[in-house]
């Protein structure tokens, strides 16, 4: 089992973690103990352990929001498939309509055609 050692609110840490998750564990460390720095700058000293739990807060607060658009985000993008699919099948029935309607034409040309030909050969 792999360790990171991180700093947090002057406090030195070993974690335990996977192989390679090392720099990741680190990374997330400097992301809260920069959060905690700013929180220190807005309110000044109020607590190690107060300022810990208010960066937390914050940071899942984020988490929590990010999450919450991308649950709205995946809502609309199945609404929007949805509503390509219903395009696709309209687009497809009216192709079939006018396929349909050619095919009609179609026939009725040649039938025409056929009959101004048989009424021209009677006329010869």
């Amino acid at each position: 089992m792999a360790q990171a050692v991180v700093d947090i609110a002057g406090r030195t840490y070993r974690m335990n973690c996977e192989e390679g998750e090392q720099a990741h564990i680190e990374e997330l460390a400097r992301l809260l103990e920069a959060r905690i720095a700013d929180l220190r700058g807005a309110f000044g000293e109020i607590g190690d352990q107060r300022i810990v739990v208010m960066a937390a807060l914050t940071l899942s607060d984020e988490l929590f929001t990010a999450k919450k658009q991308l649950a709205e985000t995946q809502a609309e993008l199945e609404q929007a498939r949805l509503r390509q699919q219903e395009v696709s099948d309209w687009t497809a029935k009216a192709l079939d309509t006018a396929t349909a309607k050619v095919l009609e034409a179609t026939k009725t040309l040649n039938e025409t055609e056929q009959a101004e030909k048989t009424i021209s050969e009677s006329y010869k």
